[in-house]
């Protein structure tokens, strides 16, 4: 099974230390969305995609990423995230609809907390310091290793 992850992690790198644990996991090509044409997803038989929530969306890169890749009938995605302090499938929904509009089988999704100092919140040294912490990346392990 071929995987590709695409992973943008802009400010802390909490993101890129989520999509590395699951890249090995998976021995997955990890590679940021401005490296790999999205025509290149169509070799790949599963997909993640992922990165910091940004007012209740995946960073833009991500989705573009998404809106121009083709997707084959038989291809699994996975979308992932670090965020903030609201629900994860708030962030998840643009994408997921992104992906769905497309044909594409999403086959799980995972978030963990990430230190987050956007806005006000870098007035007080931000919110979720230390995190992903050692039991996130567990988690991104685990999820990664039971993905159908």
């Amino acid at each position: 099974m071929a995987a590709l992850i695409v992973c943008a992690s802009v400010h802390h790198g909490n993101t890129r230390q989520i999509a590395r644990v699951m890249a090995q996991a998976l021995d997955a090509h990890l590679c940021d969305p401005a490296d790999v044409d999205p025509s290149e997803a169509a070799k790949y038989d599963l997909i993640g995609l992922g990165s910091g929530i940004y007012f209740w969306r995946h960073h833009a890169s991500i989705v573009r990423f998404a809106q121009n890749m083709p997707v084959r009938g038989d291809q699994r995605f996975f979308i992932f995230s670090t965020r903030g302090g609201f629900p994860h499938w708030l962030g998840h929904r643009a994408l997921k609809k992104t992906l769905r509009k497309k044909g594409a089988h999403v086959v799980g999704e995972f978030s963990c907390k990430g230190h987050d100092t956007y806005g006000p919140f870098k007035l007080l040294g931000g919110l979720n310091r230390g995190h992903p912490d050692a039991d996130d990346l567990e988690r991104a392990r685990r999820f990664a290793e039971e993905l159908p």
